[in-house]
């Protein structure tokens, strides 16, 4: 009898569905050649965004990461027009809205660290999550990712802590320096709210494009923000905390490591309305 979370014997046997299709960005299958140095050694990058009626709130700005972030790691350019193209096409067969992670790889990587690497850019897609989630539980953990400045495919680390939080009953992880700083979320930017302003943490962190819209949403909407250095003491002491990204846009957090941090229904309310009139850029 096999033992619970075994994995299955190569027999075709398979306990659970595999992950999403990954195609290239013409629509045909990626090949085992093209996944297998991404697998072994996750050097590369990516995006990720959502795909709603033919278009994306800071579609300009994605695009932008991809190729500054191809730059940083291949030194090479990203044909972004291909990028749009390819997104365009999902849109066309998308009957609701999807998150879309675009990740450009290098096929010839190897441990010898080749000097000259070609990327390959590959697409794969999931239902967007439901408008609305639920407020979060956060457990922080001492972590500064790896060149953070890049949205890059290491993930070791953020999932590591994002599993020991749940397993421990959160729903996931706020990442702090080793001077009590906030960072970042696993895989989400975080804001406070003092009565008066958002704060953005000033940090060594991922600048979000979500975050970029809000924070500039918000401005124009009357709501001031700050950037500064927030300690997890300090943010637990505001009147509300949120967590941003483009899968799920606007999230409010309900408690950090087991102390409750109010919810404003109205502010939240505000932030999304505010987030979603952001105007989509259409493929």
């Amino acid at each position: 009898m096999r033992a619970p979370g075994a994995v299955a014997a190569a027999t075709g046997e398979r306990t659970r569905p595999l992950g999403p299709v990954v195609a290239r960005l013409d629509g045909t299958p990626a090949t085992a050649d093209d996944l297998s140095a991404l697998a072994l050694y996750s050097y590369g990058h990516f995006t990720a965004l959502r795909v709603e009626d033919g278009g994306v709130r800071g579609l300009a700005l994605h695009l932008r990461r991809l190729a500054d972030d191809c730059r940083t790691l291949f030194a090479a350019d990203l044909d972004t027009g291909a990028v749009r193209a390819a997104l365009r096409r999902v849109a066309d067969r998308s009957e609701g809205p999807v998150t879309v992670r675009v990740t450009v790889c290098a096929p010839e990587m190897s441990l010898d660290c080749p000097d000259t690497l070609t990327p390959v850019a590959l697409i794969s897609t999931r239902p967007a999550p439901p408008d609305g989630a639920p407020p979060l539980h956060l457990a922080t953990a001492a972590h500064v990712r790896d060149l953070p400045e890049v949205k890059h495919t290491a993930l070791f680390g953020t999932l590591r802590l994002r599993r020991d939080a749940r397993r421990r009953g959160f729903d996931d992880a706020l990442l702090l320096d080793h001077d009590d700083r906030v960072q970042e979320g696993t895989t989400f930017n975080v804001c406070g709210w003092d009565g008066t302003r958002l704060l953005w943490p000033r940090a060594h962190c991922l600048p979000g494009v979500t975050a970029r819209l809000l924070r500039d949403a918000a401005a124009a909407g009357g709501v001031p923000s700050l950037d500064t250095p927030v300690t997890r003491s300090e943010l637990i002491a505001l009147r509300g905390v949120f967590a941003t990204n483009a899968a799920f846009g606007v999230r409010p957090v309900a408690a950090v490591d087991g102390t409750a941090v109010p919810v404003d229904g109205e502010l939240l309310a505000t932030l999304r309305s505010l987030y979603a009139d952001v105007p989509a850029e259409p493929l």
